[in-house]
């Protein structure tokens, strides 16, 4: 089974207040040449937009990992856990 099919069986209960951020687009638009946060998050949850020149987070799908603490180069990433009752859903079976 390919990860792709196994992130469908996850179910997540978003919430409205957004619990990523990226701190500062400017670095990522003017020194973050390989956007490695578009590559590294499991879930798929950065993607870079060209037309405004900007991550964009789809922080919705977050697998809350915390691979983004440590895998962006520059540190620019604001990420915590979403609310109590909000975010992802583990089911096992």
């Amino acid at each position: 089974m390919k990860l792709d099919d196994k992130l469908f069986l996850v179910r997540f209960n978003t919430d409205k207040l957004n619990h990523i951020k990226i701190n500062d687009s400017n670095v990522c638009f003017k020194q973050c040449q390989d956007k490695p946060c578009t590559r590294f998050c499991p879930a798929h949850v950065y993607d870079w937009d060209e037309e405004e020149k900007r991550i964009a987070v789809g922080y919705e799908g977050c697998l809350e990992c915390g691979t983004c603490l440590i895998g962006c180069p520059f540190g620019n990433i604001d990420w915590k856990y979403p609310r109590g009752g909000f975010g992802v859903s583990w089911k096992n079976g």
